[in-house]
């Protein structure tokens, strides 16, 4: 087989004739971005070759004149039988990034919602007993005198000891004369025990609250006793370079071995996660006694290695909504291996735990807001696909647009994370139309955000300098604008002002791809409004999620169309809300199950079997609408500009 030297790393590895680069990359532990999972329609798994003779079909996505410098896509390009040596380019948008902070996170949400101290009883517990020591006439084995113990203060429910924990039990009972903690989990009136330590352990009680997102993953670690965030880690999921949308990487996981490679990459993320929180505060993972995770249904399919694919086909069936008791051996988490890892329950297709615990941030399942019943709620957690639940105390309903990667730089010529680098503010000036940028980490430009490019889109519009469909000005000069054929791009920053060299702009067909994301979460807020015989103006609140919701200017928002046009005290941020509310499971049996019930009475709408949903659709492809009166401020703004 031909050996394949990738450069500037110098690992070489052999790969058959007819794989692709792309493929013979990873297989040698080199990670290329590949959002589309390897379609060869994204750009982005661009790699030089440096020498040899390989056979691409980049020409297309790539220029002739790219082309000709040697540069391919990796995923486009299979070798054939000679040595080849490929040269991948620095990888950017990783270095840093703007997570949410969790702890800010838990300040965003109201306190009377949190669980308070008579609500604190987690999922794990521990429990200190004092074991009588075996007699000769008793005939009872060491397992027979710690479940009698154990009894006594819990009752006959059943109790389960895995073997690992059976090993330890002798040892264990006499180490202390008998004093022993036991770390178990209460299911009903099943107890199941998942440690045994010998003397007073019950200080050392730990939980996990995990966010698997299609782009970041999140793991905070609890202090169970007092129910108490310690910290927090967050990273980008490893996933993403195999696909930057859920349907990228049901595609991508055709294959059982490219299944389990998504797998290993979420767990190799997650576990990762988990030994750098509990380093930073001297705990050992093997102490952690219980892990909550929150995530949409195709991050959980992955991560639990079940196959995707019927998600996106009709009738669009997971293979589990509500799962199992697995232990973190099962699953493949890094912590006590028969710790119990709760998983929150999906509703639908496209919507999962992330939103069935996001809501718990809401006064949407908060008992003690019953005496407002009338007042209508709408929560949006917004990222690479749009999920929203509208309601109140006597009815929830819930849908999810596939909004696509444009917010996370996805589908953006010069688009990126909100890594260190990124455009996360733009100022047009109404003269000139030239932008002032700012950048996440206060470094030179690398290309633009989510957030940069609403802020972007919203002061073009208002400045004039682009109408309502997304074209760029043509009938005054600007230094920024720059037209080709029927085509135009804005420019953000020249080549020698930006961190790559290169110029960085946004084209009139990004912009079209940001009016279509916009339009699909504004769209399926107006549908599911309609169906209901109801307006926005019928909202008492609006709760916006997701990381990328957490750096969301309102104003800016509501002029893109992107969020209606309301009072913006009806609005409010509830960042990682996934996370928080994995955090109040993981604390409080009470709002585990306040979760469970409201999953179980969410009517879940299917958006592809709503015909009507095109036609909100078409008409929220404007900037702001089709029908200004929708935003009576952004029309006021735009009047003034002028």
């Amino acid at each position: 087989m031909p050996e394949i030297r990738f450069l500037p790393s110098g690992i070489v590895v052999e790969a058959a004739a007819g794989t692709s680069l792309l493929e013979a990359a990873r297989a040698s532990g080199l990670e290329l971005d590949s959002p589309c999972g390897g379609k060869g329609t994204c750009g982005k798994c661009i790699v030089r070759i440096v020498s040899g003779d390989a056979d691409s079909e980049s020409l297309g996505t790539l220029s002739r004149t790219v082309v000709a410098e040697g540069y391919v896509l990796a995923c486009a390009t299979r070798i054939l039988g000679t040595p080849l040596v490929v040269e991948i380019p620095e990888r950017s948008g990783w270095k840093g990034g703007q997570f949410t902070d969790a702890e800010e996170d838990l300040a965003l949400v109201s306190r009377e919602l949190l669980p308070t101290r008579w609500e604190f009883e987690p999922l794990a517990m521990k429990w200190l007993l004092d074991v009588s020591e075996p007699k000769r006439d008793e005939g009872l084995s060491d397992l027979d005198r710690l479940t009698r113990s154990f009894r006594k203060d819990w009752g006959k429910g059943e109790v389960f000891y895995p073997l690992s924990v059976i090993r330890k039990v002798a040892d264990a009972l006499r180490a202390e004369a008998g004093r022993v903690t036991v770390s178990l989990i209460r299911d009903g009136d099943t107890f199941r025990i998942i440690d045994v330590e010998p003397g007073d352990r019950t200080s050392r009680h730990w939980g996990l609250a995990i966010d698997i997102g299609t782009t970041t993953i999140a793991v905070q670690l609890v202090f169970l006793p007092l129910a108490r965030p310690v910290g927090t880690r967050n990273d980008y999921n490893a996933q993403v370079s195999c696909g930057l949308d859920v349907i990228s990487r049901i595609n991508y996981a055709r294959t059982p071995a490219r299944l389990e490679e998504l797998r290993g990459l979420a767990l190799g993320t997650i576990n990762a996660l988990i030994g750098q929180v509990c380093g930073a505060h001297g705990v050992k993972p093997e102490e952690v006694a219980n892990a909550v995770v929150a995530g949409n249904p195709t991050m959980t399919h992955l991560v639990l290695g079940l196959k995707p694919e019927y998600l996106r086909l009709d009738p669009y069936t997971p293979t589990a909504s509500a799962l199992p008791y697995l232990t973190a051996r099962e699953v493949g988490i890094g912590i006590n291996p028969e710790s119990w890892v709760y998983f929150c329950p999906s509703v639908g297709s496209y919507v999962g735990g992330d939103i069935t615990a996001g809501i718990l941030c809401t006064s949407l399942v908060d008992p003690a807001a019953k005496e407002a019943e009338g007042t209508l709620s709408l929560f949006i957690d917004i990222g690479t696909n749009g999920e929203i639940v509208i309601g109140n105390h006597d009815f929830l309903m819930t849908c999810a647009c596939s909004a696509g990667p444009a917010f996370e730089g996805g589908g953006i010529d010069c688009g990126m994370r909100a890594a260190v680098g990124a455009i996360e503010r733009v100022r047009v000036d109404p003269e000139t139309g030239s932008p002032a940028v700012w950048t996440v980490g206060n470094e030179k430009p690398r290309g633009i955000c989510g957030s940069g490019m609403i802020c972007l889109l919203s002061d073009l519009y208002l400045t004039g300098w682009m109408d309502g469909q997304g074209r760029l000005a043509r009938d005054r000069p600007s230094p920024a604008i720059e037209v080709e054929g029927r085509r135009a791009r804005y420019l953000l920053a020249p080549a020698e002002e930006s961190a790559t060299g290169k110029p960085l702009y946004i084209t009139e067909t990004d912009i079209d791809n940001i009016i279509r994301a916009k339009a699909a979460i504004y769209s399926a807020c107006s549908m599911i409004l309609g169906k209901l015989g109801l307006g926005f103006g019928d909202l008492g609140h609006l709760y916006i999620a997701g990381g990328f919701g957490r750096f969301l200017d309102i104003g800016q928002a509501i002029v893109l169309g992107l969020l209606p046009d309301l009072p913006r005290d009806r609005f409010t941020y509830l960042g990682n809300s996934s996370l928080t509310g994995a955090y109040m499971v993981l604390v409080s049996r009470d709002f585990k199950e306040r979760m469970e019930e409201a999953a179980d009475r969410m009517t879940y709408i299917d958006l592809g079997a709503e015909s009507e949903y095109m036609d909100h659709y078409t008409a929220s492809l404007f900037i702001p609408h089709t029908d200004l009166g929708r935003f009576p401020t952004v029309a006021a703004a735009k009047r003034k500009a002028r």
